[in-house]
């Protein structure tokens, strides 16, 4: 647990919890703490007990506001995407009059590149914090979305050059991902928009009005994984129909091989017959030219169906 007081985005580390107990003459406090330090956090600064019990589930929790008479609870969820999987990672604020607490179970990087926002623009509010965190990660589903959409176009890419069975895997599993993500922004997007409209005295009026930016975007992000999914399922077809073009590739060729050979078969089995009165039988050269009779048939045929783009 890191206990800092922040002012004008310069940061004073603080040794005791207890001082962030009352407010300090400027700025807030601002405690980045885990899941197990919220034994000691709960009972000092009145968490609620459903809250603290959001934070300690193992279950995944869906991204929402909760108002208490000392602080709010917001849960919201920052993105990662490391070329397989999308991971969602819960971010727990408890937001007050003079304090913020951050409470994650894994690193949030947003976290980590907040610090110099906050001193490039001198905050020293706790609702400016969460406004810029909240705006960093929606943000950040952004990004996340350019790497979908270009390992979407890759995929694509390669399924019309050199289409694999994998691809059907890649397919089915980046589609699922997607329809999840997108089940996920619904909520996220609607406690973004309760910052936005609702009445919230721990927010500045003034300040309450810049989350429709981010509800903006937020719906933004929720359209444009709405055209991922779509696009997946183009991509399916695509694969599809790309297995069934090859399928018929090869049919044809085999074709093409079956019909250069029939003839051929024709002729090999009339000599194959054990008639003694078959006068090319007793030709001196009867067998050279069957056989250069085959060849110049069977490479007649070739040519002639690759002409027509048979083969």
């Amino acid at each position: 647990m890191k206990i800092r007081l922040v002012n004008n985005g310069v940061f004073t580390p603080v040794e005791e919890i207890e001082m962030a107990l009352t407010a300090p003459a400027e700025g807030f406090y601002w405690i980045d703490a885990d899941v197990e330090d919220l034994a000691v956090l709960q009972p000092l600064f009145s968490m609620h007990d459903l809250a603290v019990e959001d934070c300690l589930s193992e279950e995944e929790q869906r991204p929402k506001i909760e108002i208490y008479e000392s602080h709010y609870f917001i849960v919201v969820n920052s993105i990662r995407f490391d070329d397989e999987e999308i991971f969602l990672r819960a971010l727990n604020i408890f937001l007050g009059r003079h304090f913020i607490i951050t409470v994650t179970k894994q690193k949030i990087n947003e976290l980590r590149t907040l610090k110099p926002l906050l001193w490039e623009q001198e905050v020293s509010q706790p609702d400016r914090f969460m406004y810029l965190l909240i705006d960093l990660i929606v943000d950040n589903y952004f990004l996340v979305g350019d790497r979908i959409e270009v390992r979407i176009e890759k995929l694509e890419e390669d399924i019309l050059m050199h289409t694999k069975k994998s691809h059907l895997n890649e397919i089915i599993g980046l589609r699922s991902e997607i329809l999840w993500l997108k089940k996920v922004l619904g909520p996220q997007k609607e406690v973004i928009n309760t910052l936005n409209k609702r009445d919230l005295r721990l927010i500045d009026d003034q300040l309450q009005k810049y989350f429709s930016d981010i509800y903006e975007n937020a719906v933004k992000i929720s359209e444009t994984f709405e055209t991922y999914r779509d696009l997946m399922g183009n991509l399916r077809e695509a694969y599809q129909s790309s297995i069934a073009n090859r399928a018929n590739d090869i049919m044809r060729v085999f074709t093409a091989i079956t019909t250069i050979f029939m003839p051929l078969t024709v002729i090999t089995g009339i000599y194959g017959m054990n008639f003694d009165n078959m006068p090319e039988l007793h030709t001196h050269y009867g067998y050279f030219v069957v056989i250069g009779v085959m060849v110049a048939l069977g490479v007649s045929m070739f040519f002639i169906f690759r002409k027509k783009d048979w083969v």
